[in-house]
């Protein structure tokens, strides 16, 4: 009996959240999910959780307000990380995931009281998490982005010593270029044939915020109102190489303790084996002498 009072407030409990969120029109899960497809420009499939929480998302983005400063700058940071998302909804986002996790402190007064401060610490570092991933990830592309740079800049050099179409330069690039690169040249083409060249690459350089895609855009500008070039990219050329150097010598020094671990004991199995061998003759020429 018991059982199915239980089964039955259940099924009531279902048949009434279908009812209402007809009335209400809400989003169903699928569709959902397909929302956040499309605002994720990276390919990655939305996360379960993240649909749920949508619609809690959406309904609180309209209550937050940001500076028009702060808001610009978020733009064009979740605009270069590949974020569709306005900063009011991304802010909601981290606030609404934050919340959510906030909530386990309720089941935790009740069954285990100290636990709580730790639930309320993992929801203050959830917040910060999710709000600092649009800055994560727009550092992790602008490092991928870098890495062609040197290689960039050596084609620039050598093209311009046939040709001084910077956007041919750039089309000619892209071919080869990685995704993330490729498709930051992509908005920059488009932007050149439908704009100033000159400021078409301001806001390139203003997009991703690199110090090393500063140089390269001063020295294409340069060569827009008519300067030589060569020398400029020339010297360029050896500072990213420069660079690059100390890039690939900074990620061979973090090389994990466990790899030289192994080293030290290959270093005594070759040691063991020489060993081994000069103890087998010893043994087998004192045997020839008795």
């Amino acid at each position: 009996m018991t059982i199915a009072i239980i089964l039955f407030g259940a099924l009531l409990a279902v048949g009434l959240f279908f009812i209402a969120a007809d009335y209400l029109r809400l989003p169903s899960f699928a569709a959902q999910k397909a929302m956040l497809a499309a605002v994720k420009q990276t390919g990655a499939k939305p996360k379960n959780a993240d649909a749920l929480l949508q619609d809690a998302t959406v309904r609180l983005s309209r209550h937050i307000h940001i500076n028009e400063y702060k808001c610009s700058r978020m733009e064009n940071v979740l605009s270069a990380a590949g974020i569709n998302m306005t900063p009011e909804l991304f802010t909601a986002s981290a606030i609404v995931k934050a919340a959510a996790v906030a909530l386990g402190v309720i089941p935790s007064l009740i069954i285990l009281p100290l636990l709580s401060p730790i639930v309320v610490f993992l929801a203050v570092l959830v917040y910060f998490k999710e709000i600092r991933k649009a800055d994560e990830a727009l550092s992790e592309k602008r490092s991928k982005i870098e890495q062609e740079l040197p290689r960039f800049v050596a084609t620039i050099t050598q093209e311009l010593k046939a040709s001084r179409d910077v956007l041919s330069i750039l089309e000619h690039f892209k071919k080869n270029a990685k995704v993330e690169f490729a498709s930051e040249l992509d908005i920059l083409t488009a932007d050149m044939r439908s704009s100033s060249y000159e400021a078409a690459l301001t806001r390139f350089e203003a997009r991703l915020s690199s110090p090393m895609l500063s140089d390269i855009t001063r020295g294409l500008i340069g060569v827009l109102r008519g300067d030589d070039g060569g020398m400029y990219f020339q010297m360029l050329t050896h500072d990213m190489k420069q660079l690059e150097l100390q890039r690939l010598k900074a990620q061979a020094m973090k090389i994990p303790p466990k790899i030289r671990v192994f080293s030290f004991l290959m270093l005594i199995c070759f040691l063991l084996t020489y060993m081994s061998i000069i103890a087998y003759e010893i043994i087998a020429s004192l045997g020839g002498m008795l």
